[in-house]
């Protein structure tokens, strides 16, 4: 099934949502349309010039980056400057560009928590809470013979999930009464007929932003054309976002092996370590992809044994080895991992729906430091 670049981004936009990006981080669409049909799909760290290049050679329609191409305010479109000439070939050659960012790093089952289930870290926290939701209760009447359904297409939404939990919902049952008038083209009932249904009251709870799934649903699952519903705001129930995560190590091991551990897991020759002794056990460990150093002291509060982060700044590591935070940055380039992962995500969803698309990873390696 052939899909567009619109339809492609809806599906990503479920798990990834623009709302999680902290504020003033461009994400979304940088480049481009989405309102076109796409045939390949190439996922990057970064756009630079011969990520560019390398789409045009592949007939890539629609990049997907981790890092925004357009992050401060183009001034000029200048074809002899490097960074807009990459801007004018994207769009000469009709590709779009979208960029999702600290929304990737914030969301569940993101970046940060792919980073913990690479190194063996059961995360239990995030070190700073980002967003925090309140749960709304949607109660439906429906007829008995369209319940089950309902409750279903609810469950396979994940509308009513929570926590550890999905499918939650409740039910009870009664009888709904109306009658149709002029106009009008019931689904069960006569024209200007009083008409009894037994029907169930189905409870479900849901986040504001699957509002819309939730309104999708009873619009097609529901026989009726008025279908009868009462939304309500639940002040006691909430789902809470974060940057970061920490968590701990099934078992205790020496800084220094968990260093040669982290160096493995994103095959590093080198790896810079910032502690006031080597001579150290570590067991909770706190990790923030890209360039995480100012949650540093989220880290020291939550009692990590040892930070990982990247991009961390000299005078600022001085302060980490006062308090007594062991640090190790592997650099920013580690979330290049982000390519392999969400590449497999979208073959999945390719295979889930049939889509006509080809989904491949940049070869292209971005990272701007060598170890000589």
């Amino acid at each position: 099934m052939k899909i567009t670049g619109a339809e492609f981004i809806k599906q990503f936009e479920s798990v990834v949502p623009l709302e999680l990006a902290e504020d003033n981080d461009p994400v979304g669409l940088h480049i481009g349309t989405l309102n076109k049909p796409i045939n390949r799909v190439m996922m990057t760290l970064d756009v630079r010039p011969d990520v560019v290049q390398e789409a045009i050679d592949k007939k890539i329609d629609l990049i997907v980056a981790k890092h925004p191409p357009i992050f401060r305010p183009v001034k000029r479109l200048l074809v002899d400057d490097f960074q807009t000439k990459m801007y004018a070939d994207l769009l000469k050659h009709d590709i779009a560009v979208y960029a999702a960012h600290t929304n990737m790093d914030i969301v569940d089952n993101g970046l940060n928590d792919l980073f913990c289930d690479m190194l063996g870290i059961d995360a239990t926290d995030y070190l700073r809470q980002t967003h925090e939701y309140f749960y709304r209760k949607l109660v439906v009447y429906v007829p008995t013979t369209h319940a089950e359904s309902l409750r279903e297409a609810f469950g396979e939404a994940g509308i009513g999930a929570y926590h550890d939990y999905d499918y939650t919902s409740f039910s009870s049952s009664g009888t709904g009464r109306f009658r149709p008038l002029e106009n009008t083209n019931p689904a069960i009932g006569v024209n200007h007929e009083l008409t009894s249904v037994e029907e169930e009251k189905i409870e479900v709870m849901f986040l504001p932003q699957q509002y819309p799934t939730v309104l999708s649903i009873i619009n097609e699952y529901h026989p009726y054309e008025e279908p009868m519903f009462d939304i309500f705001p639940l002040e006691n129930i909430s789902k809470t976002y974060g940057i970061g995560r920490i968590g701990t190590l099934e078992h205790s091991m020496s800084l220094l092996d968990f260093v040669e551990k982290v160096k493995k897991t994103f095959g590093l020759n080198a790896i810079r370590l910032t502690t006031d002794t080597k001579d150290k056990q570590v067991k909770t460990v706190a990790i923030c992809g890209g360039s995480g150093e100012k949650f540093y002291k989220d880290a020291l509060k939550k009692g990590a044994d040892v930070y990982i982060t990247g991009d961390v700044y000299y005078h600022t590591a001085h302060d980490m080895i006062e308090e007594g935070l062991s640090v190790i940055d592997p650099g920013h380039y580690i979330e290049s991992v982000c390519k392999k992962y969400y590449v497999e995500l979208f073959n999945q969803w390719k295979q889930q729906n049939d889509w006509d698309v080809t989904f491949i990873e940049s070869d292209v390696n971005t990272n701007p430091f060598e170890i000589i």
